[in-house]
């Protein structure tokens, strides 16, 4: 492809709920510009934008995807957004790459929660908005009932430009408000311009009513000529919806189907002419080293300046870095500084990416999007720019995961495959994180939902060829006592030659410490101070281990007050063993219990859900410290729950707000376990330890 200037530039993320038709328009543009000789069908797997193995099986978008097409000397960039919340980093990140953002909304089912989000992550991060009331052709589409429920979620500013004339449930012709014209579909899918049905007329009036009320709010000068009565010329219409679309003070509203491409024609259209272009408004703030801030133009002149916003990450091809040029221009040749680890990057091939197709590319100039291959060391969010001008463009804020479970290997010998391999896909997914539990023994790998979870595991197997299941987290839990306690522990063993002799008196007793606190109370040399280390490293090695279901023991001083020893057989040896000895005996006696991990929530959600949640939370033992409102209309209710009750609370919170309510999760301490609880914690560590 052709290279362009920023002014004939746009970038659109395509965005909304899922089964809104976002990949399906996307195909539908891309046909009507003549990029694709075909049109692709998400039944029939064969898509531009939805080429991931994984997106064929499952007929749904799992990760952005980038396809470039001419329309009149302008370039349009698509970002093909998935819709699902599981992928919604695939949404932020194509969100962070444009300067304008196409919210898909069904016609049939209206403004969803995935509809909300879209909107409100454009208008967080400042992004022109418009909409496309999709699958118009479907009987049970009502466009006015869509469009009134838009402007009760989003505001006034919400504008038809294109509207659908409806008769007996089917669609007669669409109307543009803008250019005064009326066409309808044949038979074929061919435009046909018409007349105007006189039982029309008095609904488009009332529709142009709204847009030209719309593009008065721009400036003062056409407030009043609207209220003075005076019709507005076409260029005062132009120019007073591209103004407000650039301000975000007006979002237009289009129509059509995106199956049969009907009046794709005019979206096509509005995004040249009244959406921003890159030079207008791909410009950014950055940071310099020194924390002063700067604006970065537009300008393929200035140094340049770029944004890692993908990454995908393929174990044959290696890894691909998706890159949005601010200034400048990125050649082959360059080897710009990666301002997060301060050494230059050297850059393997620059291309133009279209869905699954690549074509190399001489240069990205300012304002454009294309991917470069073999970064070796820049990941999603990282600046990449010229020495001349270093500067940090602010990288986009990605959901925290909040669903985790554990792996299990099902081939054995793929224990040390899987973190490599899970590296690889955190670079190219950042809600995905992966641990390694070293006191439950298990690797834990955390995302956003249970779907998101599941697409790992397939690319997992399919990319990497480890086959992995999932099962529940184990709960890290501890054990401490409750009583004070004065124990002996005496080790004497006879075997010919030199003995082992080892006695001591313990006093153990509860403390505030997260572990052993040691002290030794002995008098008159009872028991020699080279002993002191020795009894102390046994007592460690023992709270390794609780005596009620083997867990670590915390909260335990042990005070050694007495003992015995032998001039000859004593030893660092035997010392150890008599305070495993009083510990073993002790324990039991001390009121021993068990502790679990108690985390501090903070859920967000809307005011109509805060009664379920409560109950929720409720159920699973927690206890509600209070409630805020939140700036953007949500309640804020924090609690303190066991850890061990929050395993499936992301799916639970998902599906009691319906896909709008977030939370999080941190470890804030240690609690007694309920007694009734005990025996059960006790029988399932028994089980690992026979499983073992």
């Amino acid at each position: 492809m052709k290279q362009f200037s920023a002014d004939k530039i746009r970038n659109v993320a395509i965005t909304g709920h899922s089964g809104a038709g976002k990949t399906s328009l996307a195909e539908a543009m891309l046909y009507r510009a003549k990029t694709s000789d075909r049109l692709g069908r998400v039944v029939d797997g064969n898509t531009v934008c939805d080429f991931d193995p994984e997106e064929i099986k499952r007929k749904v978008s799992v990760s952005s995807a980038v396809a470039p097409m001419e329309w009149k000397e302008t370039k349009i960039n698509l970002i093909d957004c998935p819709g699902l919340f599981d992928f919604e980093v695939g949404m932020v990140e194509g969100i962070r790459a444009a300067e304008s953002v196409l919210i898909v909304v069904s016609g049939k089912s209206g403004v969803n929660v995935g509809t909300e989000k879209a909107y409100k992550a454009a208008t967080k991060m400042g992004k022109s908005k418009l909409f496309y009331v999709n699958k118009m052709d479907r009987e049970n589409a009502d466009f006015t009932k869509v469009l009134a429920q838009m402007k009760e979620v989003f505001g006034n500013h919400i504008c038809p430009m294109v509207v659908p004339y409806v008769e007996n449930h089917k669609v007669v012709c669409y109307v543009n408000l803008v250019e005064n014209t009326v066409f309808a579909y044949d038979a074929s899918g061919q435009r046909k311009e018409r007349e105007l049905p006189a039982a029309a007329a008095d609904y488009i009036e009332e529709m142009k009513n709204n847009l030209y009320e719309a593009i008065a709010e721009t400036s003062e000068e056409l407030m009043d000529k609207f209220f003075s009565g005076e019709p507005f010329t076409q260029e005062e219409i132009s120019s007073g919806l591209l103004s407000g679309v650039k301000s975000g003070t007006i979002a237009p509203v289009f129509c059509g189907s995106a199956l049969t491409t009907e009046a794709i024609h005019p979206l096509l259209n509005a995004m040249i002419s009244i959406l921003p272009s890159a030079a207008d408004n791909a410009g950014e703030m950055a940071v310099t080293p020194d924390g002063k801030e700067v604006m970065i133009d537009c300008d393929e002149n200035q140094p340049f300046a770029g944004l890692v916003f993908k990454t995908v990450a393929d174990p044959f091809v290696g890894k691909l870095s998706f890159i949005k040029v601010v200034a400048g221009r990125l050649t082959a040749a360059s080897t710009p500084v990666n301002t997060r680890t301060g050494e230059p990057e050297r850059l393997g091939k620059l291309i133009c990416v279209k869905g699954k197709k690549q074509e190399d590319a001489d240069a990205i100039f300012a304002g454009d999007i294309g991917a470069v291959t073999k970064l070796s060391s820049a990941i999603t969010g990282d600046t990449l720019c010229d020495p001349k001008r270093v500067v940090s463009f602010k990288p986009a804020e990605f959901p925290k995961p909040c669903l985790t479970m554990a792996i299990t290997v099902k081939n054995k010998g793929d224990e040390g495959k899987i973190a490599a391999a899970l590296a690889r896909l955190m670079e190219e997914d950042p809600a995905i994180s992966y641990e390694n539990n070293v006191e439950t023994k298990q690797q834990l790998i955390s995302g956003l939902g249970e779907q998101h979870l599941d697409v790992i595991v397939s690319k997992l197997k399919n990319k990497f060829g480890v086959d992995v299941g999932l099962e529940k987290a184990r709960v890290a839990y501890r054990e401490t006592i409750r009583k004070k306690v004065k124990v002996q522990g005496r080790h004497k063993k006879q075997s010919g030659g030199h003995g082992q002799f080892g006695d001591v008196w313990i006093e153990f007793e509860p403390c505030d410490s997260e572990g052993l606190v040691f002290e030794e109370n002995v008098f008159g040399g009872a028991v020699p101070k080279n002993f002191f280390p020795a009894v102390e490293k046994g007592l460690q090695d023992c709270v390794k281990q609780g005596v009620l279901a083997g867990y670590p023991v915390v909260g335990l001083k042990a005070t050694l007050v007495d003992g015995s020893y032998h001039p000859v057989d004593s030893s660092e040896m035997a010392f150890k063993t008599a305070a495993s000895l009083a510990y073993k005996a002790g324990l039991p006696q001390a009121g021993p219990v068990i502790l679990e991990p108690i985390g501090t929530l903070k859920v967000y959600v809307p005011d109509a859900n805060t009664g379920d949640i409560i109950g929720e939370l409720n159920k699973r033992r927690g206890r509600v410290l209070g409630m805020n409102p939140t700036d953007d209309k949500l309640q804020e209710i924090v609690a303190e729950v066991p850890m061990s009750e929050m395993g499936d609370f992301a799916t639970t919170l998902r599906s009691i707000s319906q896909g709008r309510g977030s939370f999080t999760l941190t470890f804030e301490r240690y609690e007694q376990l309920p007694q009734m609880l005990e025996a059960s914690v006790i029988e399932e560590a028994k089980a690992l330890r026979s499983d073992e």
